[in-house]
């Protein structure tokens, strides 16, 4: 590409990091959760959510587990100072869930943030100011200590404001644009803040280390974070939190590798909705945490639902490959793919398994409310023989021999390859009982009676395009005398070579299905037969191969 000369690093990494972080292979427990939907997701949105749309999103993120929940920039427009204030008056608010606003360092902002949180329970009064070099030069135009004052002057009004103020206030200052600025400017400058707040073990601040703008590899904002960790004042007190935007598609490695740094809080959205590419998805980070045992302490167990809500009150669309939450995410349609989870789901049944261990899924659809059948295996013109057994196996009871359902998975293929579609479970049934189950084109049986002499002797009625004929024949079975009976009658010849039987259902009126193959100078040949009684399922799946074998003329 043309143009490389105009781009330049435009983060500043720590000098000889220690990396301790790197010591760590998994997250062992679960952070801080701060959803941000209606704040940062809120502002992204081409049409952003109304009052009662903001309602609704609210009462879901409750649900879902959040205990702080950013609700908006109260002083930004009437409709989040008024979505601030239902909440509060109408006391909608649980106990244990913390509410988080934004507000520049400007005392008018500061005061208007105040006053729509007058009398709430509990809520953090986000503050922050712009630090990095490019904003300082290009938009401030301001010297550092000026910046450093910025902050300042925004953190002791807050302190006058919350001592005026009915309501139980935290405190959380975001250097903003933090991976563009200095790590060791980034310290300074939140150092002053601590100062001004002067945190406790029953007042601790948070300091976000926001992602602004990604600039970086993970490692390196994990380093910068480690860093600020190490460097910042009155450590103990501090609640460090990460808000990793998506610039680079690093958000989701930005925060694990954050919180391996130290991190002890995520700020992020439901399906990563935000600024530009978003921010961190907290779903994909929390069943991360989730597919290796650590308990993520937010509830995704209905996926489905939560998507469904997302979707209608902030017109945006999940992704179908949106990791976990997607559409296509547990979907096989690759045939190798789909006969490893097939015998995977098997394995773990035969074997009694608790540990998910299934082949090509990180964790069992089920627990985040989706279904194996339709969610997991798909079917269309890339499918195997063991995905579309497993559909027939699971969704129908319809288990065949291995030969059949390698011959049936052939016919499901050509018919999705040449209607250049997905097939849905309904229509592959429906390809089996037009192919295969009591097909009765050239010939069918009438009557077929049986008595026990030199082993199993049947006398067998059969019907040829109107034309009658009877015979008796002897066979070590009922099917053989059968068999034995139809090749004398019409005159023909192949070898009866597998043959298959089970109940449909395990009611008192359940069908039963059977499967016959025969060979022929021309290939083998299948056929089905489902009737209430297993003698008539077998005769009618023998006349089902026999047609279909084109050997009656």
């Amino acid at each position: 590409m043309k143009n490389l000369e105009k781009y330049t690093r435009q983060f500043f990494p720590v000098e000889n990091p220690p990396m301790e972080w790197t010591k760590k292979t998994y997250i062992d427990k679960a952070p801080q959760w701060c959803s941000v939907d209606l704040r940062d997701g809120n502002q992204s949105l081409i049409i952003p959510m109304n009052l009662e749309e903001k309602l609704e999103f609210f009462k879901l993120l409750v649900k879902v587990g959040f205990k702080e929940i950013e609700i908006g920039f109260p002083a930004a427009s009437e409709t989040e100072y008024e979505f601030c204030r239902t909440l509060i008056e109408n006391n909608m608010i649980p106990d244990d869930v913390t509410i988080q606003v934004l507000t520049q360092s400007r005392e008018h902002i500061i005061a208007k943030t105040f006053e729509a949180l007058k009398g709430a329970k509990n809520a953090i009064v986000h503050l922050y100011n712009s630090t990095s070099v490019a904003q300082r030069e290009q938009v401030f135009k301001k010297s550092k200590e000026e910046i450093i004052e910025i902050a300042r002057f925004g953190a002791k009004l807050c302190k006058q404001y919350r001592e005026k103020t009915e309501g139980n206030f935290k405190f959380e200052y975001s250097p903003e644009s933090f991976t563009g600025t200095e790590p060791e400017y980034a310290v300074e400058i939140c150092n002053e803040v601590i100062d001004i707040w002067q945190p406790n073990e029953n007042d601790k601040v948070i300091i976000n280390l926001p992602v602004t703008v990604s600039h970086s590899m993970p490692h390196v904002y994990a380093n910068q974070v480690e860093y600020m960790c190490n460097h910042l004042n009155n450590r103990e007190n501090l609640i460090i939190s990460l808000h990793p935007h998506n610039d680079r598609g690093c958000a989701v490695a930005d925060s694990e590798m954050g919180l391996l740094a130290g991190a002890d809080r995520i700020e992020g959205t439901l399906f990563g909705n935000g600024e530009r590419t978003g921010n961190v998805d907290i779903i994909t980070l929390a069943l991360n945490m989730y597919s290796q045992g650590v308990d993520p302490e937010l509830d995704f167990s209905n996926l489905p639902e939560i998507t469904e809500v997302y979707e209608k009150v902030t017109r945006m669309n999940v992704y179908e490959r949106q990791p976990y939450s997607g559409k296509l995410v547990f979907a096989a349609f690759s045939g190798s793919h789909q006969d490893a989870i097939a015998k995977g789901m098997k394995w773990r049944e035969s074997n009694n398994l608790d540990i998910w261990n299934v082949p090509y899924l990180p964790i069992d659809p089920k627990d985040v409310g989706r279904e194996y059948e339709g969610d997991v295996i798909r079917i269309n013109s890339q499918s195997g023989k063991g995905g579309i057994g497993y559909i027939m196996e699971q969704m129908f009871g319809i288990d065949m021999p291995p030969k059949m359902r390698e011959h049936f998975g052939y016919a499901v293929k050509s018919v999705s390859d040449h209607s250049h579609k997905e097939l849905m479970p309904s229509e592959i049934k429906q390809i089996f009982m037009d192919r295969y189950v009591n097909i009765e084109t050239d010939f069918k049986i009438d009557e077929a009676h049986f008595v026990q002499k030199d082993g199993i002797t049947a006398s067998v009625t059969v019907n040829k395009n109107g034309k009658i004929i009877t015979r008796e024949a002897v066979g070590n079975g009922r099917l053989d005398a059968v068999s034995n009976a139809v090749k004398d009658s019409l005159g023909i010849s192949y070898s009866l070579i597998t043959y298959q039987e089970h109940a449909l259902e395990t009611t008192s009126q359940s069908q039963a299905v059977a499967y016959v193959g025969i060979e022929t100078d021309k290939g083998v040949f299948w056929g089905a037969g489902i009737k209430t009684d297993i003698i008539d399922a077998s005769v009618c799946a023998l006349v089902s191969a026999i047609n279909n074998s084109g050997l009656v003329k």
